[in-house]
């Protein structure tokens, strides 16, 4: 049995404890340069691994993370698991307040335009990756013949929208409650809950275990579970809340209660071959779609998350991926055009078919495009399953950087005329 010895776990929490501080450093560096923290978070990843630190001062880069300096070394072991192990808990965390976030009354309020902007917004960006792909597969480095999955990978990396950073970029232009704010920030939730889906799948069609499920079973479990969640689940959440945050101690009784249908959520999308984020997402929305959660709950459970444990994954991408020797600046320019032209495009064609006129049209395009931090949690995880490499990731987290300092300024540009 693998377990974590004496110098083991002093490893251990060297390394968490540099990852944490460090990370909150850049986090508030960053905030007083009005950018995500998120960002912050991914540069401290860079500089504390392999492309700064452990490119200048080696030394000190082995003894704060042995596990990713040599991770062939059999002692490093127990190590990695446990870290591997805070970083996936990591992750179905943030996913799970990541669908607290949705809010499925505002998309089903917008009706034909969020539908529409959601349809379009996501059909052609998915078309676009897709046909990048075909068309230039040694530029992806697609090496084991799934094409066709890279590809479509691909167009649902550039279909999806940053719903937190456009929500924040919308509030700031005080144009969150006007008819555009809605259509975006509905069309967005759409395509969060549609992007998620259809990545789990991809991940259970590259899934080659023996132990892999069949795509029909796994998609009608993932459809009665999401449809019990969303209906009968949301309702026996927001009904017993109440008794929750009276009886219980507060707010630790509803943190727990909370994280721990999380789990089990999780849990299960994993035991029917679909990634557990989903499953985490999914009880995310229910619990956010409650009246009676209290707004003060809301935000522990946020500043809980966002501040603890998804700093540990956020840095780790800079951790284990060098961004120096994986820089390709070719493919980096190849999907920011793609990404650019097929979403701005494709949100503007399904916001006029929608019915909103050409100039708003184009502000829903051009908000519609901001890329963010789901796109590096699909990224990384296509990149540890083995769908793509660290170049096509590095890419993807470029692309995701560009699109949040330039939506901002583009937006206003389209509005102020």
């Amino acid at each position: 049995m693998v377990k974590l010895g004496h110098h083991d776990m002093i490893v251990f929490l060297i390394g968490l404890g540099t990852i944490l501080i460090i990370a909150r450093l850049f986090a508030e560096l960053f905030k007083k340069f009005k950018l995500p923290s998120v960002l912050g978070e991914i540069v401290a990843g860079v500089l504390l691994g392999p492309s700064v630190l452990g490119f200048f001062w080696p030394e000190s880069f082995e003894y704060l993370f042995p596990f990713i300096a040599h991770p062939e070394f059999t002692s490093t072991i127990p190590v990695q698991y446990a870290m591997d192990s805070m970083i996936n808990i990591s992750v179905i965390m943030l996913l799970f307040v990541a669908g607290m976030e949705v809010q499925l009354p505002l998309v089903i309020e917008q009706g034909k335009v969020a539908l529409s902007t959601t349809f379009f917004s996501m059909l052609i960006p998915i078309a676009i990756g897709y046909l990048g792909v075909q068309s230039a597969p040694d530029l992806f480095m697609v090496t084991n013949g799934d094409v066709a999955i890279v590809g479509f990978f691909i167009g649902v990396v550039l279909s999806i929208t940053a719903l937190p950073v456009i929500a924040r970029i919308l509030m700031d232009m005080k144009l969150f409650k006007t008819r555009i704010g809605m259509t975006i920030i509905a069309s967005a939730m759409l395509i969060d809950l549609l992007g998620w889906l259809i990545f789990s799948v991809i991940l259970s069609m590259i899934d080659d275990s023996e132990s892999r499920m069949s795509l029909s079973y796994t998609l009608i479990s993932i459809v009665l579970f999401g449809g019990f969640m969303l209906t009968i689940g949301s309702r026996l959440i927001d009904k017993s809340l109440p008794w929750v945050q009276t009886k219980f101690s507060w707010p630790g009784g509803v943190l727990t209660l909370s994280l721990g249908i999380c789990f089990l959520g999780a849990a299960f999308t994993e035991s029917i071959g679909i990634h557990s984020i989903l499953g985490a997402f999914i009880v995310g929305i229910a619990f956010g779609d409650s009246a009676n959660l209290r707004d003060r709950t809301r935000e522990i459970i946020h500043q809980f998350v966002t501040n603890v444990f998804a700093p540990i994954f956020f840095v780790s991408i800079g951790l284990y991926v060098n961004f120096v020797d994986n820089f390709n600046p070719y493919l980096i320019a190849v999907l920011i055009i793609l990404a650019y032209l097929s979403k701005i495009i494709g949100a503007h064609i399904g916001a006029r078919i929608g019915g909103l006129n050409k100039r708003d049209a184009w502000s829903v395009g051009v908000a519609m495009n901001t890329h963010g931090v789901l796109e590096i949690i699909l990224g990384s995880l296509a990149m540890a399953a083995g769908l793509i490499n660290e170049e096509v990731f590095v890419a993807i987290v470029v692309l995701v950087v560009l699109s949040i300092i330039t939506s901002a300024p583009m937006l206003k540009r389209i509005v102020n005329k």
